[in-house]
């Protein structure tokens, strides 16, 4: 069935979607941190955001955020609304809830905080405001970066390396001074000038940035290392406990196998770990949740702790989540298949066993509603209407009245047909077609089973 899934995803679909080689999917979901109301989700053919609990979503384009292909940014969204963006190109801003996007520092003098024309891999915002932002280019040196001024100017934190890419910044909740910074040594120089392996790195800040403290586990310390890794070993700050600076979990890739990670937790600050997961798919998200539990997000399954990630066990009944957040008012909310065996794009739940549907894409409501002018305007706008016609999307139906009178009214349902086959968002053709695919693969499936 996987095969059938795959097609059906990708017939009648739009260039602009699948210009990157993908099927249209979400992966991503990201919140403004004092508005309950707002959600951010990441998907292949750009950003989908909602400024009313999830009801609505609209679109801004890739093109107008500033990069294309097999690229999926990192988000953070500040406390007065400001959107940012990672590209290879810098760190996409927006300063109007996403309808204007600008490369940070652009504009600035070249100097040691320019940061507009590098790969911004890592992206945090500390409690306190601070933006943090780590690069990653293979052809110059790399180093962390903070900025106190929501982002108009930025500083180097002195972690600047020719041989290391810096892959994720993390701050604590409870203490915006500590920050944890992971990176990945292609190769590097023993003392007798022989090469040294590729090497994985682990920092620690006590007093924002100042000083930094090398927790070097992996072959840098006497003791052995703790941590198994994969072919290209790259770990990442999945979570740090919002309660204490000090517990921490860190993945690291493809170490369980070619597409499984392994999860460490650490409760003294990085110095040492305990292996806690180890999953079969890429883990897409860690989050400790408010009510003390954690729970860790993977297509293939999910998991949850309730022993603040000690220990973990599967998550029934959950969506293919291919991302996992929380809102400010407890909500869970995860990126599941728009199509089989999900049909949730955006998933929500309250107690996380649970799961009903908050939005396909056959409810997208249009461009984000910009003035003439802004950059969502000038590059999504055009695009509106090919991605509407492919997706057949008919605007929300969950909110009982469409945000856009010029949108069409979704038709109605047939009497027995398959599910909510009528918005599926797929011409009758394509099904056509794909009956004959599904006949030829000789694969069955009972209606909406």
């Amino acid at each position: 069935m996987r095969r059938a899934v795959v097609l059906l995803a990708m017939i009648g679909l739009p260039g602009e979607a699948l210009a990157n080689g993908r099927p249209p999917s979400t992966n991503g979901v990201t919140f403004h941190p004092t508005d309950v109301h707002s959600i951010y989700v990441r998907s292949t053919f750009g950003l989908l955001v909602s400024k009313d609990d999830g009801c609505s979503f609209r679109w801004v384009c890739e093109k107008a955020i500033g990069y294309g292909g097999e690229f999926d940014p990192k988000y953070a969204v500040a406390t007065d609304g400001t959107v940012f963006a990672t590209t290879f190109e810098g760190l996409r801003v927006s300063r109007d809830g996403g309808c204007t996007w600008a490369t940070a520092t652009a504009e600035a003098a070249a100097g040691p905080g320019k940061i507009s024309d590098i790969w911004i891999d890592a992206l945090d915002i500390a409690a306190d405001g601070t933006v943090w932002v780590a690069t990653a280019e293979s052809a110059r040196p790399n180093d962390v970066f903070s900025s106190s001024d929501n982002g108009v100017t930025f500083a180097p934190r002195g972690q600047a390396s020719a041989t290391i890419w810096w892959k994720s910044v993390k701050t604590a909740r409870s203490n915006p001074q500590r920050v944890y910074l992971t990176g990945y040594q292609v190769a590097g120089t023993l003392p007798d000038g022989g090469q040294a392996p590729p090497t994985a790195h682990l920092r620690r800040s006590d007093d924002g940035g100042a000083t930094w403290i090398p927790l070097e586990l992996f072959g840098e310390r006497p003791d052995p290392p703790t941590i198994k890794f994969g072919a290209t070993p790259i770990v990442l700050i999945a979570a740090v406990d919002p309660k204490t600076p000090d517990t921490l979990l860190l993945t690291s890739l493809g170490a369980n196998g070619s597409q499984g990670d392994r999860l460490y937790r650490s409760t003294d600050a990085g110095f040492s770990f305990t292996e806690v997961l180890a999953t079969t798919d890429a883990i897409r998200d860690t989050v400790f949740a408010q009510d003390g539990a954690v729970y860790v997000a993977t297509p293939a399954g999910s998991f949850r702790s309730t022993d603040n990630g000690a220990t973990f066990a599967p998550l029934a009944g959950s969506p293919q989540l291919a991302c996992l957040g929380q809102l400010g008012d407890g909500k869970l909310v995860g990126c599941g298949a728009n199509w089989e065996p999900d049909f949730k794009a955006v998933a929500v739940s309250s107690d996380s066993t649970t799961w009903s549907k908050q939005f396909r894409f056959v409810e997208l409501a249009g461009p984000l509603q910009c003035d003439a002018g802004t950059t969502v305007a000038t590059a999504c706008d055009p695009l509106w209407p090919s991605l509407q016609q492919q997706f057949g999307a008919t605007g929300p139906n969950t909110c009982g009245v469409l945000p856009d009178t010029t949108l069409p009214e979704p038709p109605a349902k047939e009497p027995g047909g398959c599910c909510d086959a009528s918005h599926s968002g797929v011409p009758i053709t394509a099904f056509v077609f794909a009956a004959g695919w599904l006949a030829l693969l000789r694969r069955r499936r009972r209606c909406c089973d």
